[in-house]
């Protein structure tokens, strides 16, 4: 009976811990070199988009990793306004994919 108590609490526990387990301190390490922090924000916009706007706008697609990655690296404009950025067409896929989750996740600093 309390196995069965334990179980269900770790699943929900489990369940409530965001989408995407990502490692925090690189991925913010990497977008301050990539001067991605120049025009965003976690919870502001400033240049571009608040990461919190492009998780939401983003929330519940299937494929919203690769979507967010293949912007980040082919930079443009006109999904959130008239105001390009630039590509980070140099970044390899893995940093890519490392900072479309964090931007996903809301780009927690922890």
């Amino acid at each position: 009976m309390h196995l069965s108590r334990i179980v269900v609490s770790a699943a929900a526990l489990l369940s409530c811990v965001g989408a995407f387990a990502v490692d925090a301190a690189a991925a913010k390490a990497l977008a301050t070199k990539s001067a991605c922090l120049a025009c965003h924000a976690a919870d502001k916009k400033i240049v571009g988009p608040a990461y919190k706007d492009v998780a939401a706008k983003h929330k519940g697609q299937a494929d919203a990793v690769a979507v967010v990655a293949a912007r980040i690296k082919s930079g443009g404009s006109g999904l959130y306004g008239a105001v390009p950025m630039p590509p980070q067409a140099t970044l390899k896929d893995d940093e890519l994919k490392l900072l479309a989750e964090w931007v996903l996740a809301g780009a927690p600093d922890k």
